[in-house]
């Protein structure tokens, strides 16, 4: 909501598209930021309103799309004051084409747009407006903002004001692991966590995460190539497989045996460009830029949200209460896809790994402060640090970063932060 807030005062504004996934709360936010700081607000979804599209057709001029629009839902829609929402925009292309005459000619209006599959869309629009308008990206609900939604606000401002080096209270740090189990099981797509909060209910939480799996599927038969769907589907379904193994490198022949990256590549772009799976990619060396030094045929790929990922695993709600062997079930997948899911939300773009031949691994290298820092993840309380030591010899960083389930400490340059406070990274 802030961002929005920030977009809207911005006097050099240009049209914003918010991109997503299906089912992480686009519409809700678009409609609530009209109803919270707009006069009025329009609202066109391009799938279930298909006859809007033929506003578009002929004329993509703002002020032709504005009378259509005012006659239409019959209200007037006047600049600053009236928001127009362009909704599952990547089903009508010329709409997200307009949006460059919205910026060259009648910027005075605000316009936004939402699509579950745009990245999808963007990359095959023809004469899409590149530079004419401005991105925000939405994804699942962070840990600290599933702890809002629980009304544990304290928590968080109590997490964000913290001596990092030093430890929390016992009774906190054991009830942040108890919140931390409960997400891991949640997750952060936004109905399932409400469905949470309301009633408590585990099953009740599952079928929303089955539900939304199911429509995940749907559109991989209803937008993308005919002849990709069942790759696109084959690679989806291989993501716990790949992510239960040891080394979590993907490896195309657990999709199916004798698959290669020339048959799969373009369904795996196909789900990163859909915001439906997160690509780690190897460095050769950790210097900057790090895409710079990736190896773009080694990879990892980690799903979306951590609840989801536990819906495919068929993760039983039991386990929740079973001390603390969520965390390395699957031989720690669900916590490295945490990780992988709380970097993405704090802003990181692109996410990478490093590995050493046989010797070494460190699970991710952050980009921060004009330097890289290896990041270790930990499913346990274990502290055994060979790989950070092996990194450390090789490339001497200012800093040796660690989340496991231990509290937080400062061990000379090693910094051990507790998995719930992966986004304070």
């Amino acid at each position: 909501m802030q961002d929005l807030q920030v977009w809207r005062q911005d006097k050099y504004r240009k049209p914003l598209i918010l991109k997503g996934a299906r089912q992480v709360g686009k519409t809700y936010i678009l409609k609530y930021f009209a109803e919270q700081l707009y006069e009025n607000h329009v609202y066109i979804n391009f799938e279930e309103n298909i006859e809007i599209s033929d506003f578009f057709d002929r004329d993509i001029r703002p002020q032709h799309i504005l009378n259509q629009l005012a006659l239409h839902f019959g209200k007037a829609i006047t600049p600053e004051k009236t928001l127009i929402i362009f909704d599952e925009i990547q089903a009508c292309p010329n709409a997200l084409n307009s949006l460059k005459y919205f910026h060259e000619k009648a910027n005075q209006y605000h316009v936004v747009a939402a699509g579950s599959l745009l990245g999808v869309a963007l990359n095959n629009t023809k004469g899409f407006p590149v530079g004419q308008v401005d991105f925000l990206e939405m994804k699942p609900m962070s840990f600290f903002e599933f702890l809002v939604a629980n009304e544990k606000e304290q928590l968080v401002e109590f997490l964000k004001t913290t001596n990092q080096g030093e430890p929390v209270a016992l009774p906190i740090h054991h009830q942040l692991i108890d919140w931390l189990k409960i997400y891991f099981f949640v997750g952060g797509m936004p109905e399932a966590v409400k469905i949470y909060v309301e009633t408590n209910d585990y099953e009740k939480v599952r079928k929303i995460q089955k539900t939304i799996l199911n429509a995940y599927v749907m559109d991989f038969s209803k937008h993308a190539d005919k002849h990709q769907v069942m790759k696109i589907i084959s690679v989806w379904e291989s993501i716990s497989s790949q992510l239960a193994k040891e080394n979590k490198k993907f490896k195309y022949s657990t999709v199916k045996v004798g698959a290669n990256a020339r048959g799969y590549e373009e369904a795996i772009r196909w789900l990163t460009s859909a915001g439906l799976i997160y690509m780690v990619h190897q460095v050769s060396a950790p210097r900057l830029p790090l895409s710079g030094y990736g190896n773009y045929k080694a990879f990892k790929v980690y799903m979306l949200d951590v609840g989801l990922l536990g819906a495919v695993s068929r993760l039983m709600p039991k386990v929740i209460v079973e001390g603390n062997h969520l965390f390395t079930e699957f031989k720690g997948a669900l916590t490295e896809n945490y990780v992988a899911q709380e970097l993405m939300a704090a802003g990181n773009e692109k996410l990478f790994y490093w590995t050493s031949g046989n010797e070494a691994e460190v699970d991710f290298l952050l980009e921060k402060d004009m330097g890289v820092f290896p990041l270790e993840v930990k499913a346990g309380i274990s502290t055994k640090t060979k790989s950070l030591s092996v990194y450390d010899k090789k490339y001497n960083p200012k800093k040796i970063l660690r989340t496991n389930l231990l509290n937080f400490k400062q061990d000379n340059k090693t910094y051990n932060y507790p998995l719930y406070a992966v986004e304070l990274i």
